[in-house]
């Protein structure tokens, strides 16, 4: 059965039953948490949630989506893939748990002659969650279905939430046996590969309050109104109707497939590595042919660099597949033909898909003729001096130089056996950005900045701020400055200031970064990098177009990413949080005296004299998240500058404060500060404070930092990953480490000492045996040997073991991976007669290498001449 009917017959089975047919909504969602539709719940959230009365009792669709997380095992696995289709039936109040189970059994079972999918139901496996008696009694009653192929599964598998206090329940999934030769037999909890799931059933029944990860958080009690959320993958049910492995080999992406593997002149299935290129190629331009008919173009930013990403990634697969011409044009022309009895408006749109995919294919193959030699010769050079590290500055180069992103420098230096320093790039990536903050603030409060925005300021007043009551305004642009002053439009690509008649954006204040987010309008996209204050009561927005004019007086309508909102919010909070336990701990003495704190990570320097001790560092970071834990209360509270003073508030950086302060509370009295940052409404929100390092910052001055919320979650995670793998490899308990530890350096210590010992008895006897076979070049002794020890040593002992009445050179040559290192000594005598064991390094070793007369070293030769360098040494000292 071809996609395409699965498809018709879901929709029309449900449609028989009551179920407005939907229309897939486009892949860009309005949803400012998400860049494109990733579940076919995502149209129906507002009406799950209750936000927004459904405007149907029942509904059907079949929802594009595209995840692009995990878009790195594209191909590895035959699991996933960036584009995919939802079949989806919803109930919002209407039908619940009985009729979606007996709608799924029978669209599943029913025979193809009775517009059903004619699957065995003996094949079929369920799982319930396992508190949920009520599916398990219908699963029963209506498919017939045994005790033994009705799975009871926890939380993780079988219970479903957005990840946020909302609409939660248990689910019931649906599996099919895929036979012996597929794996092992017992259900799916234990082979998902075998038993391959089909459809979901999630019965929205509860309301969950605040907490993280998949259980754990409390059920605030029933909804009001009870919903079904169903999803049916429609790649999986094709996979299992047309008799084939995965979702590959289906009909909507196979001839993709087979056609790049005919450009490249190879059989799909004869070679493992070309078979994951083959499969990167049909997922991805698939992929993009969907985003782009939809209305999404290549970019540097968010949607259109991720769809940039993927063309280039299609693009670069065909050339490691050894196919060096245009490749697109020909692979998108499949896909259309393969996806337009479904969306007919592939192919309506392709001549404009088409156009620009070439476009993007041609500036990217020239990207890749110039970065990739770069690249090679950088590679090259790292491995020729016997490093497996990239330098994040390269990396760098190519990014920023060459147009190479940085996940492309990743993926080729690893082909090669090679790591990028990835840290030193965002360390460069970070550094060009705060100079390029730094240049907007210089700009801004210069004079000639400040004289053109005064008369703003004079005109329209004060900026509406909104940064504490919204996260989205519709505005108004009253003034664009460019780098030469007020403009009347700032085009595509440029850098400007714009001032808005009112903002949801924090302005940069209190330690706190400022809010990133979007400008949009009917013709502007545009992105803010950075909101400052340069005149009281006026807002200003550092922003790059990124796609068509922004002019003075146009409606846009201003909008904070929300997630770096949470986390700006988190940091803040967090901030305070330590403060208040680091004074609980140290005393009134621990004043905070600076502070900077971004999504995930904070600062806070404070007076102390010497570093703390690790019980000290722990037991704050205990009292930081003791009161996370308690999920003390946060509140403001507007006042007088000296009622905040007799309340204790804390006023901090010798702030100048209106007539009236905004006092921030955690818990009350336990923390009171001045503050006009944006915090999180209760402590639990915070997450976690995770403190990371304690420093000094100059005399009598330390530092804290620590990461917080999810980054504070992800640090932990690390730091126990870490100690069970200690934990595995000494084989002992968690709690016994520190003594095992301590064990081991001891005997390690104690090992290098006897090895040492021997090592020097062993250095001892093998002078004495060199120096007795020294060779007598004209009159001079002369030693040469390999030692995989000390060749320093080595050569000091043969040396003071020739007579010393006779002139005597010893060269010792040892290696360290691919390279070598050659030491020269010459005795007094030697030097005598002219010998200088420097002058026999560089000669041995084409100039490099240095010492005294007496005793010199030097290296970087490939291992493999150390023997040509050794025995051209009797040579060299006879021409000296």
């Amino acid at each position: 059965m071809r996609t395409a009917e699965i498809r018709s017959r879901f929709l029309d089975f449900f449609a028989e039953r009551g179920h407005t047919v939907v229309p897939s909504a486009p892949l860009p969602t309005p949803d400012p948490t998400l860049l494109f539709v990733n579940a076919g719940m995502v149209p129906f959230k507002p009406y799950l949630t209750g936000e927004v009365p459904a405007p149907w009792p029942r509904a059907t669709s079949v929802q594009k989506c595209v995840r692009t997380l995990d878009i790195e095992e594209v191909g590895r696995t035959t699991r996933h893939g960036s584009f995919f289709q939802m079949n989806g039936n919803f109930s919002l109040g209407d039908y619940f748990k009985e009729e979606a189970i007996a709608f799924a059994w029978e669209l599943s079972t029913a025979q193809v002659a009775e517009g059903g999918y004619g699957l065995d139901p003996d094949r079929i496996w369920v799982t319930v969650h396992h508190s949920d008696d009520e599916s398990r009694r219908l699963w029963r009653r209506i498919a017939d279905l045994p005790d033994e192929r009705i799975v009871a599964r926890g939380d993780e598998d079988n219970f479903w939430s957005m990840g946020v206090p909302g609409p939660c329940g248990p689910c019931s999934e649906l599996y099919y046996d895929r036979g012996p030769a597929l794996g092992r037999a017992g259900g799916p909890a234990v082979d998902e590969d075998r038993y391959m799931e089909f459809w979901n059933l999630v019965f929205m029944q509860y309301e969950r309050g605040e907490g993280p990860g998949k259980s754990g958080y409390p059920i605030l009690g029933e909804l009001p109104r009870r919903n079904i959320d169903t999803g049916m993958g429609l790649e999986r049910m094709a996979t299992l109707l047309q008799g084939v492995d995965n979702l590959y080999e289906t009909d909507e992406t196979r001839p993709v497939l087979d056609r790049a593997a005919a450009l490249a002149e190879m059989r799909y299935g004869a070679d493992a590595e070309a078979d994951v290129r083959l499969r990167v190629v049909a997922d991805h331009v698939r992929t993009a042919l969907m985003l782009m008919a939809d209305g999404t173009v290549p970019g540097n930013e968010g949607r259109g660099y991720v769809l940039r990403r993927i063309l280039r990634r299609a693009v670069r697969s065909m050339r490691q597949l050894g196919y060096g011409d245009p490749a697109l044009p020909d692979l998108l022309a499949v896909a259309r033909d393969c996806m337009a009895p479904s969306y007919p408006e592939v192919a309506e749109a392709y001549d404009r898909i088409a156009d620009r995919a070439a476009s993007e294919e041609d500036a990217f193959r020239a990207t890749m003729r110039q970065g990739t030699t770069v690249l090679d010769t950088a590679v090259a050079k790292v491995k020729e001096e016997g490093g497996r590290s990239l330098p994040g500055a390269q990396a760098f180069l190519l990014h920023d130089t060459y147009g190479f992103p940085i996940d492309l420098t990743l993926e080729m230096a690893a082909e090669q056996g090679v790591e990028v320093d990835r840290e030193g790039f965002t360390t460069l990536m970070r550094e060009q950005r705060e100079r390029a903050r730094a240049d907007a603030r210089a700009r801004k409060t210069g004079g000639t900045d400040l004289s053109a925005l005064r008369p703003v300021l004079d005109t329209h007043g004060p900026t509406d701020w909104r940064a504490w009551d919204t996260l989205a305004t519709d505005s108004r642009v009253l003034a664009v400055l460019g780098s030469s002053g007020p403009a009347p439009v700032a085009h595509e690509g440029e850098i400007v200031t714009v001032v808005l008649d009112r903002t949801p954006f924090y302005a940069e204040s209190g330690g706190q970064e400022s809010d990133a987010g979007r400008l949009s309008g009917t013709s502007v996209e545009a992105e803010v990098l950075d909101v400052q204050r340069p005149l009281p009561g006026l807002i200003t927005h550092q922003v790059r177009v990124l796609s068509g004019e922004l002019a003075t007086g146009e409606a846009v309508h201003a909008a904070v990413d929300p997630e770096w909102r949470l986390g700006a919010r988190q940091a803040h909070s967090g901030t305070h949080v330590l403060h208040a336990a680091l004074r609980q701990v140290l005393g009134p003495g621990a004043l905070q005296s600076g502070s900077y704190n971004r999504p995930g990570y904070l600062r806070l320097d404070f007076p102390w004299r010497g570093a703390l001790s690790p019980a000290g560092r722990s037991e704050i970071e205990e009292a930081a998240n003791q009161a996370l834990r308690r999920d003390l209360p946060v509140g403001v509270r507007w006042m007088t500058l000296p009622e905040a003073r007799e309340l204790g508030a804390l006023a901090l950086f010798d702030e100048t404060y209106g007539e009236k302060v905004r006092v921030v509370e955690i818990g009350g009295a336990w923390s009171r500060e001045l503050c006009g940052g944006t915090h999180v409404e209760h402590a639990s929100q915070i997450g976690t404070v995770a403190l990371t390092s304690e420093s000094s910052v100059g005399a009598g001055m330390r530092r804290l930092e620590a990461a917080v919320g999810v980054e504070g979650f992800g640090y932990l995670a690390r730091e126990r990953d870490l100690v069970t793998r200690i934990a595995e490899q000494l084989q002992a308990p968690r709690t016994e480490l520190p003594d095992r530890i301590a064990g081991l350096l001891d005997r390690l210590k104690s090992a290098d000492r006897e090895n040492q010992r021997l090592r020097e008895q062993a250095d001892r006897a093998r002078a004495s045996d060199l120096a007795a076979d020294a060779t007598d070049v004209d009159g001079t002794l002369v030693v040469t040997a390999i030692t995989d020890g000390d060749a320093r040593a080595l050569a000091i002992a043969v040396r003071d073991r020739l007579p010393a009445a006779r002139p005597g050179a010893v060269v010792i040559g040892t290696s360290a991976g691919d390279r070598a290192t050659l030491v020269a000594a010459v005795n007094g005598a030697a030097r005598s007669a002219g010998r200088d064991a420097s002058a026999l390094v560089k000669r041995l070793l084409d100039g490099r290498g240095g010492g005294s007369p007496e005793l010199a070293q030097g290296g970087g030769i490939p291992v493999e001449r150390l023997p040509d360098a050794l025995a051209s040494v009797p040579a060299l000292l006879t021409g000296a």
